[in-house]
């Protein structure tokens, strides 16, 4: 959970949603603030886009001390009193170690973190216009358990593209090879417009 509100507010808030347990909040590095995590991590610093080697203002966003972070990162569960750079070096720093990240948001402030993430989603009712544009999905009810609903309703029409796809190639392999071999043989094809 990344938050702006006060430390203790976002611990009680996040065992309540059975984020954290009373143990795990003991830990080293579960619960932070912002300013702790960007001085521990060294923040965002520009970088030279490997892509473009030649080209000095084709750059990248890295985490400064990616060492650090992947210390943070593997303990982290609540971040309090986080700037837009904190969520935004956040969602960098995770990228950068191979994560998938999504973002919800509904105030300006987040509108950078949801434009980086893998997967935005802002709130419709009460989101800023700045956070609707910079997400990828709108979330129309502002209710959290509307993002199952999307994963769900996401990966069955991923399945079925790809059971589509799957049955399509089959049917156009065998149907080429009939072909083929229809045109070799019975020197006429055996599959006709009708």
């Amino acid at each position: 959970m990344c938050t702006g509100d006060n430390i203790d507010t976002a611990i009680a808030i996040s065992k309540n949603a059975r984020i954290v347990t009373d143990e795990q909040v003991e830990e080293k590095y579960c619960c932070m603030t912002g300013k702790e995590f960007r001085e521990f991590t060294g923040g965002i610093v520009k970088q030279q886009d490997p892509a473009f080697p030649g080209d000095p203002e084709k750059t990248i966003d890295v985490v400064k001390n990616m060492h650090n972070f992947k210390i943070v990162m593997s303990k982290l569960r609540v971040l309090a009193r986080s700037s837009p750079d904190d969520k935004y070096l956040l969602v960098t720093g995770i990228q950068d170690n191979g994560g998938v990240v999504a973002v919800t948001g509904d105030g300006t402030n987040d509108a950078p973190a949801l434009t980086k993430a893998d997967v935005g989603f802002s709130m419709g009712i009460t989101g800023t216009d700045v956070a609707k544009g910079a997400s990828d999905i709108i979330l129309l009810d502002d209710n959290f358990t509307s993002i199952v609903v999307a994963l769900k309703y996401g990966r069955s029409v991923y399945d079925n593209v790809r059971k589509f796809i799957q049955f399509q190639l089959s049917v156009n392999v065998v149907a080429m090879f009939i072909v083929f071999f229809g045109s070799v043989i019975l020197r006429d094809s055996p599959l006709n417009a009708v």
